[in-house]
């Protein structure tokens, strides 16, 4: 068992294109070392009946598959903290295949540094004199240290190598989709981590590696994300920062 002081979901979510592959890293996430209290997959309503045999097969494995409005990515968290915010989540990617100690090791460093968001993969986020986001350019990619403590940086987790929030841990403003969907429509990293931030909470990388491993097909689904992590990135870091100020 977890041993965490509340219940542990492990959340994520899918669309079609991605189905073809969705149910290995489910097996994966549902293979864990540490058992979660829930693993669920959120999807569009108009989705669920389109997902393949292997993916509903699973269900039988503790799998359990809920619709909700179509909110992007965000639909990862933002509907399992409407349900019931008073648990850990834990949010995945859906085309990553997640070794069996994944969550051993997310939620070990949970337990020994509680209240803070812990994850596996981040950057190292550099500021200007102002307290500005400098160009995403100019970040430290993929880290290897756990906390920073220069005030001109910040740990910003990415979401590909999943991500620990305990409860309460982000500012009220965390499920106002008319914010979310209009200032940061395709960088969800960035709105949990502000909201995280804006929520007094700090951030740590779990100190071991494991290395990402995509499904070869899904990348090409998942290039236009990855070429919204250049100046896409830093325009809706701007916009949040217009709306907000700031990053905490």
């Amino acid at each position: 068992m977890h041993g965490l002081d509340r219940p542990l979901v492990v959340t994520l979510t899918s669309y079609p294109p991605r189905f073809p592959h969705l149910g290995k890293t489910l097996r994966s996430l549902l293979d864990q070392t540490v058992m979660p209290d829930n693993v669920i997959l959120w999807l569009a309503h108009a989705d669920i009946d389109k997902l393949p045999n292997d993916v509903r097969a699973l269900e039988a494995c503790g799998l359990e598959i809920r619709g909700c409005d179509d909110l992007r990515s965000y639909k990862k968290l933002i509907p399992a903290l409407r349900e019931d915010p008073n648990r850990y989540f834990v949010t995945a990617d859906d085309d990553v295949y997640y070794p069996p100690d994944w969550l051993f090791d997310l939620v070990g460093t949970a337990i020994e540094h509680p209240s803070e968001v812990i994850a596996f993969r981040a950057h190292i986020a550099l500021l200007d004199e102002d307290g500005g986001f400098l160009p995403y350019r100019n970040w430290i990619l993929a880290t290897d240290r756990t906390r920073v403590t220069d005030p001109a940086h910040r740990l910003f987790p990415t979401g590909v190598g999943g991500i620990l929030y305990p409860p309460h841990c982000f500012a009220e403003d965390i499920d106002r989709e008319d914010l979310f969907l209009s200032l940061a429509p395709h960088g969800d990293d960035i709105w949990f981590f502000w909201q995280a931030r804006a929520g007094g909470t700090n951030y740590r990388r779990v100190a071991t590696w494991f290395d990402i491993i995509e499904w070869p097909s899904t990348q090409g689904v998942a290039l236009y994300e990855r070429n919204m992590m250049g100046d896409g990135n830093d325009r809706q870091i701007e916009a949040m920062a217009e709306h907000y100020g700031p990053v905490p």
